[in-house]
């Protein structure tokens, strides 16, 4: 399939798209799920309440916002993928974040509804008829395709997972 190009998404996204390193993003997705899981299963309870700094989330946080994230850009993809073309809205982490109550949920929870969200994604991906990575969306005044979401959402974990293990986990 490769790799997307400059004008598959805002310049922005390039940040995640380019920390995955495989062009077959659906076995990437799959691998890198099975590794998230094992690596989040390694956190401990009381671990995972750790914030590197007062008014940064918490481990919880980080992975309540992963999934959050790869949920919006899960559904961009289908809206994308199923050629509905009206444009869709921003998403603001901050929002979410607050509103999810994430220090509430217990570590084992979010680590569960980490590998419930990512399946979905996998299956979501692996099912696409193959015109439809093409095709083409607005999201957040941006453009995207299905091709370019499904690399957004490795290279996501993929920044985050490097957050956790450089300032949360030394």
């Amino acid at each position: 399939m490769g790799f997307p190009g400059p004008e598959e998404a805002a310049p922005y996204y390039f940040r995640y798209i380019d920390r995955v390193s495989s062009g077959d993003i659906v076995e990437h997705l799959e691998t890198q799920g099975s590794d998230a899981v094992v690596f989040f299963a390694g956190i401990s309870e009381e671990r995972s309440r750790h914030r590197y700094e007062p008014e940064k989330w918490s481990i919880r946080g980080v992975l309540s916002h992963v999934n959050d994230t790869e949920r919006v850009f899960q559904s961009r993809a289908f809206w994308f993928a199923r050629s509905f073309d009206t444009p869709l809205p921003s998403y603001d982490q901050e929002v979410s974040a607050a509103a999810a109550g994430a220090d509430e949920t217990a570590w084992a929870e979010h680590v569960e509804e980490f590998r419930s969200v990512r399946l979905a994604s996998v299956s979501f991906f692996r099912n696409l008829p193959p015109e439809a990575w093409d095709r083409r969306g607005i999201a957040s005044g941006n453009p995207f395709t299905v091709r370019a979401i499904a690399f957004i959402i490795a290279g996501h974990l993929a920044h985050h997972r490097a957050v956790l293990e450089d300032r949360y986990l030394r």
